[in-house]
Formats: structure tokens, sequence, C-alpha cells
């Protein structure tokens, strides 16, 4: 008796300080949510701001703000959001620890298809914002069945080395493919695929806000509803198998998610790399392994990083801007390979 108390007062204390730490990545969001807004070749002081956000301020300060920075603001939430969680679903369902949508190249599946959508039009703008995400889902759906049926071995099933190198592979290719398709487009077409590669957020509009945010707002309360599913498949297909989970159909179904979660972000973030990695890992080392936590900080985590990456970009080299995916791979980049030095199998 002593004992299951004991463990019901570590659990308990263990949820206190996760949604401790969630608390305080939401101010941490908010703060640089503040920074954020007020970043630009023309500032707007906090007076301003909250003069424009009740409708006082002139015109020129409502076009700043509800026309460019809001809508990209929330972009990089959403996306920051998306992607992290994804990266946690397939860490989840693989067992590994360097699972990323960016790394695995199911980011270069979906945005293999938003390139050879927006090549059939005359302008990138010309494109409809709304079939970006269906098709971009499509690309990194069957970018992932690929990667898998060339990771799966019989009776050795998936390891996380295989794993990591055919998604680079087939990453390196689907990459290739953009860059041949970019040698048949007009040089607009060019610039835009060349600043998508590089991780541009290039939809800042409040149309590419609500294509990405039905994915978002479905996607997300699911694979948090299926913490629990994930807990049990981290201890291995046979355990679960013994608890009564219904393994391949629960795997599928957690993968389609992730997919469309990277899938939707990708089709108007461009190729923002290693979120998906550095965002479950902080989660995990921050709240602990059970998904309930984690699942939601990835979230949080995920949608600091990318919002706090775009900030910078947009600040560093005004009123140039540096590509947030560059931003983001000078932190993932190293943390990957002290992830995969530390990796022994």
């Amino acid at each position: 008796m002593p004992e299951k108390t004991a463990v019901t007062s570590y659990g308990s204390s263990r949820n206190k300080r996760g949604l401790h730490v969630m608390l305080v990545l939401m101010l941490l969001i908010i703060i640089v949510f503040i920074i954020s807004v007020n970043t630009g070749y023309i500032r707007l002081t906090p007076l301003d701001l909250l003069k424009t956000m009740f409708g006082k301020g002139t015109a020129k300060q409502e076009l700043i703000l509800f026309d460019f920075r809001l809508p990209r603001i929330v972009i990089s939430i959403l996306i920051g959001a998306g992607l992290a969680v994804s990266g946690a679903v397939m860490q989840g369902v693989f067992r590994n620890a360097l699972a990323d949508p960016g790394i695995l190249g199911i980011n270069a599946g979906a945005g293999l298809m938003v390139m050879l959508l927006i090549s059939f039009y005359p302008t990138t703008s010309a494109a409809p914002v709304f079939l970006l995400p269906i098709v971009a889902f499509v690309g990194a759906a069957c970018t992932a069945a690929l990667i898998y049926s060339l990771a799966y071995k019989r009776h050795q099933g998936i390891s996380p080395i295989r794993l990591l190198l055919t998604g680079v592979a087939v990453a390196a290719g689907m990459s290739a493919a953009m860059i041949v398709l970019t040698l048949r487009l007009d040089p607009d077409k060019y610039q835009f695929v060349a600043t998508w590669l590089a991780g541009s957020i290039w939809g800042t509009s409040w149309k590419f806000v609500l294509s990405l945010l039905p994915w978002i707002v479905i996607l997300l309360p699911y694979v948090i509803y299926k913490a629990r599913v994930l807990n049990v498949l981290n201890l291995g297909e046979q355990t679960a198998t013994g608890l009564g989970a219904a393994v391949t159909k629960e795997q599928f179904r957690l993968l389609a998610a992730a997919v469309g979660l990277a899938a939707a972000s990708v089709a108007v973030s461009g190729g923002i790399g290693f979120v998906g990695l550095i965002g479950p890992h902080l989660a995990r080392r921050l709240v602990g392994p059970k998904h309930q936590l984690m699942l939601p900080a990835s979230a949080l985590l995920g949608a600091l990083l990318v919002i706090t990456a775009d900030t910078i970009g947009r600040w560093i080299l005004q009123p140039s801007e540096i590509p947030t995916g560059i931003v983001v791979a000078v932190i993932g980049a190293p943390y990957f390979l002290y992830l995969l030095a530390r990796t022994k199998s």
C-alpha cells in the first residue's frame, strides 16, 4: 500500500511539473509573439500595437499588422506545432529517436508535389491555396510508403539506422527532382523554388492560415487523444499485442495523422527541417516520456522554435530576411549530430 501511494504521488508531481512547464512555454510564446509583431523594417511600438489591435491605428499600421505580420506569425505557430507533433508520433511509432518528417524525406515528398502543382500555373499566387495541403499529403503519403517498404526487412523489422539512411536517400532524390524541375521554370518560379528549398515561410496571408488550420485543428487533438496508444506501442509490438492493441491498424492511423500534419505544414512553410526532431526530444526531457504530456509540450516547443527562428530571420539582416529553415538548421544540425553519435543501433 505505501508503494502504491508513493507511485501515485510521483505520478501526480510529474503531471504538475509537466503542466508548469507548458504554462512557461505558453508565456514564452506570448513574449516572442509580442516581439515578433514589433519586428520588421517598420516598427510598431507597444502603444501603436495596442491602438491598432483595438481599431485606432492608422491605415498603414493596420495594413502592416493585420495583412502582413499577424498571418505570418500565426502560420509560424501552426507549422511549428504540426511538425513537432508529427515528429513525436513518428518517433513513437517507429521507436526511433532520430525519426523526423524532414530527415526521413516526408517533407521533400510533400514539397515535390507542391512544386509540380505550382508549375502548372502562370504564377505561384495563382495556385489553388486550399488544394495545396491535399496535394502535399498525397506526395508525403507516397513517400512514407516508399521509405517504409525500402527500410522494412522480413524477420528483422525496421532498424533505426536503416530507416534513417533510407529516408535521407529518398529525401536527396526528391530534392534532386525538384532542382531538375526548376530548369523548366521561369525566373519568378525559380526564385520561389529556391526560397522554398531554404525553408522560407512563403504562405503569409490569411487564406494560407485558413488552408492550414483545419488540418491542425483536426489532426492535433486526434493524435493527443491517441496518446495512450502511443504509450503502449512504445513497449514493443509483442507487448502491445499482448495488451490488446490492434498494432498494425493503430500504427497506420497514427502515421497517416503524422504525415497529414507534416504535409499540411510543408505546403505553406517550405522545407523547414529538424523541428520534428528537436521539439519531441526537448519535451521528453522536460515533461517525461508519457505522451499525454509530451505531445502538447512538443507542440508548444515546436511553435516556440519556429516563431523564434522566423523572428530572428526577419530581424538579423533588416531589411533583408534569412529563411526560417536556415535559422532552424543552425540550431538543429548540431543537435541531430549529437543524437546520431549517441545512437548505437
